[in-house]
């Protein structure tokens, strides 16, 4: 019922959306200099929805991961299309709606187990519809739906949108991102400082087609083993009503600027965050810049179920982990060296359905949410062409695991690696205004120990993969 009025609303919307685009805005007419005029209503809700700002997207997404010999090479094309509407204000009141669709343009068997190591597919079946990986037809969500009200410099918006923080984010190297709905309110009405939070009650991973409460969220992705060993059982099993969010961002001096967030997890988990950046300008527009972060996480009750086989944050557990970075950048150039820790203390733990974990050694297609004990190391090349029409991006980096035989510390059966990464964007312009396009080629190697067993290799080490996105704007 509740996906019946959604779609009705939508719908409704976006009827209404054409009507007033096919029809003049009422005024009043009148004479200037001898011309008749048509003055413009711009008070009115007719209006609202005359001026309103609508935009279409195509996408197109070509992913290839080839493993070490012995195992499955995957590939697959993926097409997009969708559209947005969101009306002008009407006292400080918007209405904004977006729907997309993905088509399966040829594709490796997504639902087919490697031979050797049992395994499925991780990284292309998210272009899709991880939901069902059967699905073999177009995928289509409607993925904003929501009334905003607008107040001086801050705004309130209900119903589903995106957002993005560091724990909750769009993480959209797949065809489409991460969406919530919830109440999300963005305060800015203090000088120097952006407070933003808000209640989310339902999410719809990146790469799924559905909606979910805050609870059954989490374990839309593979879930890993639990601390002893044995397999993970907390996909449909969490209790979960709600998330709160609360991020505040305040610049004390021109140098120096402060984030706190918290996140809570109704009955599963709390995490903290606290990070500082410092930024030394200097006179030849160049700055040298320094941040550190620290994040806490403590389990909340019983962590989300009672049976400690189904639940996703063990009991009387938490994690701590702390990072850094510094280096150099102008208009042109950017370089840094990351570090982070994660200590013994216990996994870091973010649900993959609700976005990345915000540390400064994260590269696209890798995380280390599932680990404790950690080590990485990153270092980063950045180079935007003047105009900003070209940007590239060469990143390398090494991170320490424990054994994959250490299931306390070791969620995944990932061994330690090093991760080679190049990016490549380009904007086009003039005839093509509108398309950007992006190269990006991922490598990781292995350098832990694997007993022989393709499970902790296969889609995780020894890889190498290439991803091509085309993107056009109208």
């Amino acid at each position: 019922m509740k996906r019946i009025i959604t779609t009705g609303t939508f719908v409704f919307l976006f009827n209404v959306i054409l009507a007033a685009q096919a029809k003049p805005v009422p005024g009043n007419s009148g004479t200037a200099n001898g011309i008749a005029v048509q003055t413009i209503d711009s008070t009115s809700l007719w209006s609202a929805f005359k001026r309103g700002h609508a935009n279409t997207q195509f996408r197109y997404f070509f992913m290839n991961t080839r493993n070490t010999k012995g195992l499955t090479d995957y590939f697959a094309n993926a097409l997009g299309a969708g559209t947005r509407y969101e009306t002008a204000p009407f006292h400080g009141l918007q209405l904004g709606g977006g729907v997309f669709f993905t088509l399966n343009m040829g594709s490796s068997d997504l639902t087919k187990a490697d031979p050797a190591s049992g395994q499925f597919n991780r990284y292309e079946v998210a272009l899709f519809n991880v939901d069902d990986a059967t699905h073999k037809k177009y995928m289509g969500r409607i993925e904003e739906l929501y009334l905003k009200y607008n107040y001086k410099n801050s705004a309130a918006t209900f119903g589903r949108q995106f957002i993005n923080t560091p724990f909750i984010n769009l993480q959209d190297g797949r065809m489409r991102p991460t969406g919530i709905e919830g109440l999300w309110v963005r305060f800015n009405e203090i000088k120097k400082t952006n407070i933003e939070g808000g209640l989310i009650w339902s999410v719809s991973p990146r790469g799924s087609s559905r909606w979910y409460n805050a609870g059954n969220s989490i374990g839309v992705y593979p879930g890993g083993v639990n601390p002893d060993g044995t397999k993970a059982l907390y996909a449909g099993n969490i209790k979960s009503s709600a998330l709160a969010v609360l991020g505040i961002t305040t610049s004390l001096s021109k140098k120096i600027k402060l984030h706190a967030w918290d996140m809570f997890a109704a009955n599963v988990f709390n995490t903290a965050m606290l990070q500082t950046d410092l930024d030394f300008a200097e006179k030849n527009s160049s700055s040298f810049f320094i941040s550190a972060q620290a994040t806490r996480q403590d389990a909340v009750n019983n962590g989300g179920n009672e049976d400690p086989s189904k639940t996703f944050f063990l009991k009387g557990s938490h994690s701590f982990s702390f990072g850094a970075k510094a280096g150099w950048k102008n208009a042109s150039w950017e370089t840094s060296l990351n570090y982070n820790r994660i200590t013994k203390s216990g996994r870091f733990l973010v649900p993959r359905e609700w976005g990345r974990e915000p540390f400064f050694t994260f590269l696209p297609r890798e995380r280390n949410d599932g680990f404790g004990d950690v080590h990485a190391i990153v270092g980063k090349l950045n180079y935007n062409m003047p105009g900003g029409r070209l940007k590239t991006s060469l990143a390398a980096g090494y991170v320490h695991l424990p054994d994959v035989k250490d299931f306390f510390l070791n969620k995944y059966g990932l061994p330690s690696y090093v991760q080679l990464n190049m990016d490549i964007r380009y904007n086009f312009a003039k005839a093509l205004k509108g398309l950007d396009a992006e190269c990006l080629l991922v490598s990781k190697v292995n350098r832990g120990e694997t007993y022989n067993n393709p499970k902790y290799i296969i889609n995780k080490v020894d890889m190498l993969q290439f991803n091509f996105v085309l993107n056009y704007h109208l």
